[in-house]
């Protein structure tokens, strides 16, 4: 019997392959935006990401693969269904408590490589200094654990880490989710916002 969580995983990470094939194929879908992809997830999983919104599903969290879906409902799948809403924000205080219960319990070492890329980019969405500094040290061990054909993608999201590691020692925040978030910015986000590539 399939596990509740497999077809989420098979959703976000394909059938297999390579990293290197896994991220070429799903690249669009993590880090891209088209609207139907928003529409197929929140028609697809959007009942299990509000499962796990109002604090169901936990446990899933007793086995690997389904603390890899749990958290991936919690970070991921928000900032799809709800984008440009507070809501896309909605699961990170839960998704960053539930990578920290699993990293200390060595959780993410039973992951492929590619699949704890999604765990370590709780840590990148925190803005908190500490798992900023974490998110980049596990981002180095990753590209460090790649194969040479899939070192390139490894090291573009130890760059991303790392960008964002800076944004957050310069600022506290990310300034790009001030006006979603209500937040007033100061003169100094307003000038950095102004920048390319300052939105991610």
């Amino acid at each position: 019997m399939q596990a509740p969580w497999q077809q989420l995983l098979d959703w976000w990470f394909g059938q297999g392959g390579t990293a290197r094939d896994i991220v070429e194929e799903k690249h669009g879908l993590w880090f891209g935006y088209k609207p139907e992809q928003d529409d197929e997830v929140r028609q697809r999983f959007g009942d299990l990401c509000q499962q796990a919104l109002a604090g169901g599903l936990q446990q899933w969290a007793d086995a690997a693969q389904g603390w890899l879906a749990l958290t991936l409902l919690l970070d991921q799948l928000p900032r799809m269904i709800h984008r440009g809403t507070p809501l896309a924000f909605a699961g990170d205080a839960r998704a960053q408590q539930l990578v920290r219960d699993g990293l200390e319990r060595g959780r993410d070492e039973s992951l492929a490589p590619i699949e704890r890329v999604f765990i370590y980019l709780v840590l990148e969405h925190a803005e908190n200094l500490q798992s900023q500094d974490l998110a980049v040290a596990r981002f180095a061990e990753l590209r460090d654990l790649a194969e040479e054909e899939g070192r390139p993608a490894f090291e573009g999201f130890l760059d991303f880490a790392e960008r964002h590691r800076d944004v957050i020692a310069r600022f506290g925040r990310f300034p790009h989710r001030n006006a979603i978030l209500g937040r007033a910015s100061s003169e100094a986000e307003r000038t950095f916002l102004a920048q390319p590539g300052s939105g991610f």
